[in-house]
């Protein structure tokens, strides 16, 4: 294309990363950077149903539909209807009309309810549940039972002194395991010619993401043998 004043442009559709940075929001959105981890690290399938709480401005939401494709669910908890609304709304300029097989539109697998997500859910034996609130450690109680055995939770928080608090109930609670937090920096680099360095600028802490695994509650196990297992020993199921 070509501007009135003659200079050559190239239009391309922004990629989610992109979109996510310049998008309408009201609460923080969360980063690319960050957005990435918790897809990994929550090991968010094509298929799986996700629990999310809260809403936002949608970037989250966006990246757990893509995550769980046309196959899976997300049901996200907001307290602010405005948030809830900004955020259907964010979801549906950027994935309503992304075509993926059948034409299904990605849009069609969430809902966005008001509520909190601190109080039991009616959802059960969903596969993740990824929050984006202030006191998570409050979840574990209610909408936490909502996650099947084997499934994980994962948090995102700004400020280690919240990092503390989850962390310290998940230990307490002896139906979660595997608890890990990190963050994650990113730093660019610029390379022109012969001037290969790193920027100036990096975009470091944003937030912290904490994971961890539910189990059953052990008292709920078969005991071990109180000798250790010897070879020929048959299979304990």
């Amino acid at each position: 294309m070509r501007t009135t004043s003659g200079a050559a442009v190239i239009a391309l559709r922004p990629t989610f990363a992109e979109f996510v940075l310049k998008m309408k929001r009201g609460a923080q959105v969360v980063y690319p950077k960050d957005l990435a981890m918790i897809l990994l690290h929550g090991d968010v399938y094509p298929g799986a149903s996700v629990l999310e709480a809260g809403a936002g401005s949608g970037a989250l939401t966006m990246a757990l539909l893509r995550a769980v494709g046309p196959e899976g669910r997300v049901v996200t908890y907001e307290l602010r209807e405005d948030f809830a609304a900004l955020a259907r709304a964010n979801v549906e300029v950027f994935l309503g009309e992304v075509g993926v097989p059948l034409g299904h539109k990605l849009t069609e697998n969430l809902e966005i309810k008001i509520g909190s997500v601190y109080e039991p859910v009616e959802e059960t034996d969903v596969d993740r549940i990824v929050l984006d609130v202030p006191e998570p450690w409050r979840v574990l109680e209610g909408a936490g039972r909502a996650l099947r055995p084997g499934g994980i939770f994962v948090a995102y928080l700004p400020t280690v002194l919240q990092v503390h608090s989850l962390v310290e109930a998940l230990h307490e609670d002896p139906s979660w395991t595997l608890v890990s937090s990190f963050e994650t920096l990113v730093r660019p680099w610029h390379v022109e010619g012969r001037s290969v360095r790193p920027e100036h600028r990096m975009v470091a802490h944003t937030g912290f993401i904490t994971t961890a695994r539910r189990i059953l509650d052990p008292k709920f196990l078969p005991s071990l043998p109180d000798r250790p297992i010897m070879q020929g020993d048959p299979p304990i199921l």
